[in-house]
């Protein structure tokens, strides 16, 4: 008999087509059961409520122990779109939070809106609304029990208990998606450190977050805890942080720029710690809390003198004659001059031409006096001499570049390293600098703008009251930082390490013989004082319009607790603002308070007004 190979390719086809329904079957299920966590996430959210458990943020206190920054209970109201399924009373709901309807569909749709929240799951708990008071809270509390699909998650609020230090200390706000996408500890409605110690010290500051696992019935109600809280993880507070920040010096340096823009900065040169930074036009960080922050800080950003702008560290100015005191330190090291050189001044440095204009004194000069009178002709000379010296410096580029490398040994053209971010590295040339700025063709005379703080020079104050603390310490510093000690780890060894100059020890004790001179007889001497000596030297920066007025110093002298750099935009001479005040923050700090007749300078500097163009911004 004849097969019937027909009917016999028929059943292959249909046992292959069972057989493809089969794995196809198989692969869905393997895909839905094993590599989608859709239907796991539907259980779980049905049997178990995942109950996440914010950590206390350290709080943080001053140098002196005061607290600046503490912690108030705040509240979330969440949403499981899941459970919600619109059977809610959508008028009473907004009435009890005091919003509209607009608002809470607005809301409703954003929570659901992928794109503005990637991390969205209608089985998870997405924040509705965040920062409810204890007031609005307890309102709310009475009624939640009518509200399917909403819960109540406690929280935590940063509140400041003084008007200062608003760039020092930051503030928290709601995550980004930059901030979740670069830190998978974030979740959509978390906060964190935007600005200040708040976000450099981030991860020191928040701890880390616990979970509670509740188990439910059939109808979403908890019935306690699973497993009996085997499973749960309790938050681990945040660490506190002492800064080196000594309070009430700030407000004093905050009372005596107001009014002006500019920045104080001060230091204590034993250990690098930054005791007080001011920048000017500042705010009150108690305006940055909770949910008016946002409009808050729309507000300062419009502001046109930049208030949200820390000065301290990303202003960037010629150092004026302040600068002087480097060059000494150069060109003595560097055998270009003796204590003993004199350099002619006649009202100024005058060479083939070129005039750089000086005030009044006695010439021909050596060096502490010049530094005692801040004279212009002596440093330009100093310079003009080393980078036209043939027998030490084959070229005027090797001249150029080995006084560019003392700079930068005195913590200048690059970033200092502070406990915070934004800072600027400032402007110190090079010969490659002015090669391509001049073509290759310069000299001495060229640049010689840059011996007394001018020209091309560019520091941050913070830099300039860093070289006050390096000459007290008689060549060496500390990075400067602002965070004194984070509770229960050591202080980051970078803050613990000395960085020496190129400088040597006997450059530096000329550099202060001129600096006490400038005191006693010269251009600061607004700040002597008969209790304890005071080092300093004055800046007058020329500008477009009015001079800055700069000072740097540091007291006592031969046991030197503070170093401090005043700079006033638009100020006039140094000796008009920046040596007053730098001798009132000095005072403040060594004696714990000002005397009646300094309080009344302080009032009388606090209230005076310098007029500013827009062009000053």
């Amino acid at each position: 008999m004849d097969k019937d190979y027909g009917l016999e390719n028929r059943q292959y086809v249909i046992g292959g087509v069972a057989v493809f329904i089969v794995v196809v079957y198989i692969i869905r299920l393997f895909t839905l059961q094993i590599m989608s966590d859709d239907y796991k996430k539907n259980a779980d959210s049905n049997a178990f409520l995942k109950k996440v458990e914010y950590p206390a943020r350290g709080v943080i206190s001053d140098r002196n122990g005061r607290l600046l920054v503490y912690n108030q209970n705040a509240y979330d109201i969440m949403v499981v779109m899941n459970e919600e399924k619109g059977r809610l009373d959508t008028l009473d709901f907004c009435q009890s939070l005091g919003i509209t309807k607009e608002y809470f569909d607005e809301r409703m749709k954003q929570i659901k809106d992928r794109n503005k929240n990637p991390g969205y799951s209608p089985f998870t708990q997405q924040t509705f609304m965040s920062q409810l008071s204890e007031k609005e809270f307890s309102v709310f509390q009475e009624k939640i029990y009518r509200y399917p699909g909403f819960y109540v998650r406690r929280r935590s609020v940063r509140q400041y208990t003084t008007p200062y230090a608003a760039h020092v200390l930051g503030d928290v706000a709601e995550v980004s998606q930059s901030d979740i996408e670069d830190d998978s500890y974030y979740q959509l409605g978390d906060y964190i450190g935007k600005q200040g110690v708040e976000r450099y010290y981030e991860k020191q500051l928040r701890g880390e977050k616990g979970i509670q696992i509740l188990l439910r019935d059939a109808h979403g109600r908890i019935q306690g805890s699973y497993m009996n809280g085997q499973l749960d993880r309790r938050p681990v507070p945040g660490k506190d942080l002492t800064l080196s920040i000594d309070v009430k010096l700030q407000a004093l340096g905050e009372r005596l720029l107001e009014g002006k823009i500019g920045s104080i900065v001060a230091i204590e040169p034993s250990t690098g710690e930054v005791l007080c930074m001011v920048s000017s036009p500042t705010y009150d960080p108690r305006i940055m809390t909770g949910r008016k922050r946002s409009k808050a800080h729309a507000m300062l950003a419009k502001d046109p003198w930049i208030p949200l702008l820390n000065r301290s560290i990303m202003g960037m100015y010629p150092p004026g004659s302040t600068f002087k005191t480097t060059q000494a330190l150069t060109f003595l090291n560097e055998g270009i001059i003796t204590p003993g050189t004199m350099f002619p001044c006649n009202h100024g440095f005058y060479y083939r031409g070129l005039h750089v204009g000086c005030h009044g004194h006695a010439s021909p000069i050596n060096l502490v006096p010049a530094l005692g009178t801040s004279c212009n002709g002596y440093f330009c000379w100093g310079l003009y001499y080393m980078l036209g010296n043939r027998k030490k410096y084959k070229s005027v580029q090797e001249a150029m570049n080995t006084w560019r490398d003392y700079m930068v040994s005195m913590g200048f053209g690059y970033k200092l390293g502070i406990d915070l971010y934004g800072e600027k590295r400032g402007l110190i040339p090079n010969a490659k600098y002015y090669d391509k700025a001049y073509r290759g063709s310069w000299n001495g005379l060229t640049v010689i703008s840059i011996s007394i703080g001018q020209g091309e020079v560019l520091l941050t104050p913070l830099q300039i009251a860093n070289l006050g603390a390096t000459i007290a310490n008689r060549g060496y510093f500390y990075t400067p930082h602002v965070v004194k000690k984070v509770k229960g780890e050591p202080l980051d060894t970078a803050y613990t390490k000395k960085h020496y100059t190129m400088a040597s020890r006997r450059a530096y004790d000329y550099v202060v013989a001129g600096m006490r001179r400038a005191v006693t007889s010269g251009t600061c001497r607004a700040a002597d004082r008969a209790d304890y000596e005071v080092c300093g030297k004055t800046g007058t920066a020329q500008n477009h319009g009015q001079d800055h007025s700069i000072f740097m110093g540091f007291a006592p002298m031969n046991n030197p607790k503070i170093a401090v750099a005043v700079y006033v935009e638009n100020g006039g001479f140094g000796a008009e603002y920046g040596v007053p005040i730098g001798a009132l923050m000095m005072e403040q700090y060594i004696k714990g308070k000002l005397s009646p007749e300094s309080e009344k300078k302080a009032n009388d500097f606090q209230h005076r007004r310098i007029a500013y163009g827009t062009s000053s911004r």
